[in-house]
């Protein structure tokens, strides 16, 4: 269950409502875990779920710390501080980072506010627009744009320790766009292990592979691979430049490991990525794909630079 505004809350998992009583919450934890168990013929996943659930709201502290947007394990900072934007942390060392153009997350943040006012609706005060209990009971869609906004930072932390042989681009805007999709492309990574289009998401649940697109509950029906090559092929033609990998990055419980390669868009390797293996991936190259080096590094970086539109 991590951190996310599509995660489910500790008490949707135990099935009851927010407001029941603490006896209440202890049977219905008693009952999910007797269903759950695996020894029984319970979902494993959905045991650990309850389990940690419980660790939430299982005593009167935590849930009171849970229920003010906080957890009461380990001095926790609260969801709605979490959510908000965060300034850029004070550098602990002097190597140099990437070079990193746009805004990461930004569009999405922009958006997420915009909807979010017009669902609260004129003429009342939204003094928190990221307040927890406010957060979840938002419709969806409003929802799965902070939780979009949250994964595109937390990729723009992670590229920025690659260092200055890496250009970085994020809320790059493209032509092609799916259905209900922003036409922009998360983030474009040149180095000399490649060029890479990312696409950062969190769909609040876990992601499978089939026939080279990714699969989940969660999904709805989309095609997150093919629409992000459709918008990569956009800026492609745009810069003159080719891709040697499109990579979906996704929180690391979201995925069935690591790293997932799915297969080849026009000659770029695709990828499933965990959050946290994605610097090591950049570093290293993926797996079949094409590198660039020399004065092709050069040349590709100032057509980058020269075509690039942020959104």
């Amino acid at each position: 269950m991590h951190d996310s505004p599509l995660s489910a809350s500790p008490y949707e998992v135990l099935g009851v409502a927010a407001g029941v009583s603490d006896e209440e919450l202890r049977k219905a934890y008693r009952r999910m875990l007797r269903v759950t168990h695996p020894d029984t013929g319970g979902d494993p996943a959905r045991f650990d779920a309850v389990q940690r659930a419980w660790v939430l709201v299982g005593t009167s502290t935590a849930r009171a710390a849970y229920d003010r947007g906080g957890s009461a394990r380990n001095g926790a900072a609260s969801a709605s501080h979490v959510w908000t934007a965060q300034p850029s942390a004070p550098r602990r060392d002097s190597r140099p980072t990437a070079r990193s153009h746009g805004h990461p997350g930004g569009w999405s943040r922009e958006r997420y506010l915009v909807l979010m006012r017009e669902w609260v609706g004129r003429g009342r005060t939204l003094s928190d627009p990221y307040d927890p209990a406010l957060v979840r009971s938002a419709p969806r869609d409003i929802r799965h744009l902070l939780a979009n906004a949250l994964a595109e930072e937390a990729t723009a932390r992670q590229v920025a320790t690659l260092g200055i042989g890496f250009s970085v681009w994020h809320d790059v805007a493209t032509t092609a766009a799916g259905p209900g999709l922003p036409p922009k492309l998360d983030h474009i990574v040149l180095g000399p292990t490649g060029l890479f289009a990312l696409q950062s998401e969190d769909w609040g649940g876990e992601v499978r592979i089939k026939r080279g697109d990714l699969i989940g509950e969660a999904l709805a029906g989309e095609r997150p691979m093919n629409d992000l090559a459709a918008r990569a092929k956009s800026i492609a033609r745009a810069a003159k430049v080719k891709f040697t990998g499109l990579m979906i990055v996704v929180p690391d419980a979201a995925a069935p490991s690591s790293l997932e390669l799915l297969g080849k868009s026009r000659g770029a390797v695709t990828a499933l990525v965990g959050q946290s293996r994605l610097p090591g991936v950049l570093r290293d190259g993926l797996p079949g794909a094409a590198r660039i080096g020399g004065t092709e590094l050069f040349e590709v970086r100032t057509r980058l630079q020269a075509a690039v539109k942020f959104l």
